[in-house]
């Protein structure tokens, strides 16, 4: 199925169209050397996924979580050079954008460091919408995210596609009622996303380029 079939493509950030795991890991590490005097492993970070930064830290560090992440956020945009956009990604965009599909972001990261990293990259300008875990709910693998896109626009579900790289973004597309497209060029659980039946797989920007253009 091509492009033309979408009327909409919503995509994830990290690890979709943003290379931000070192970045996220490095932040969640400042954070702990600073007030808990040591390291996390990456395996004890990704086992925090789900929530937004905010509610994390808000967990962690209840009597000074306001400090903690005015930190967290400093850190996290100013180590950008950390991060990088996946080769290809922008001009996927930029040519979904011309051919008038409607661009949408489903994050589980919250507002505000996804529009640091949206800005840094210079893609904020391409998305119609932007949901972020501060805008709903139930985070991913929830699908309430989803569902407020086809509050904002007339949308036939069949239309409409979802890009992400790991499971919630397969699980929450699934609720939705949508096709998943997931892709495993930078994914944390490439295998696990393996083994889920995704109706689309792609290994590289590329590969997802030449399916929707």
């Amino acid at each position: 199925m091509s492009i033309k079939h979408y009327d909409a493509v919503i995509f994830d950030v990290d690890g979709t169209l943003t290379s931000t795991n070192e970045l996220i890991f490095a932040s969640f590490n400042h954070i702990y050397e600073k007030y808990f005097g040591k390291k996390a492993t990456d395996e004890e970070i990704i086992a925090l996924f789900g929530p937004t930064e905010d509610i994390i830290i808000d967990r962690l560090f209840p009597d000074n979580h306001e400090q903690v992440k005015e930190d967290y956020y400093a850190f996290y945009e100013a180590h950008h050079e950390m991060a990088a956009l996946y080769p290809g990604i922008r001009e996927l965009l930029h040519a979904l954008k011309a051919r008038g599909t409607i661009l949408g972001i489903f994050t589980g990261k919250g507002r505000r460091a996804a529009i640091i990293t949206l800005k840094m990259f210079g893609l904020f300008g391409y998305f119609d919408l932007i949901i972020t875990g501060d805008e709903v709910v139930n985070h991913k693998p929830d699908g309430e995210g989803i569902f407020k896109f086809f509050e904002q626009f007339p949308l036939d579900k069949d239309k409409v596609l979802m890009v992400g790289d790991a499971p919630p973004d397969i699980i929450a597309s699934r609720q939705a009622g949508i096709r998943i497209a997931s892709v495993v060029w930078d994914s944390y659980a490439k295998d696990e996303v393996m083994e889920l039946n995704s109706d689309y797989i792609f290994h590289t920007v590329q590969e997802l380029s030449a399916f929707l253009l």
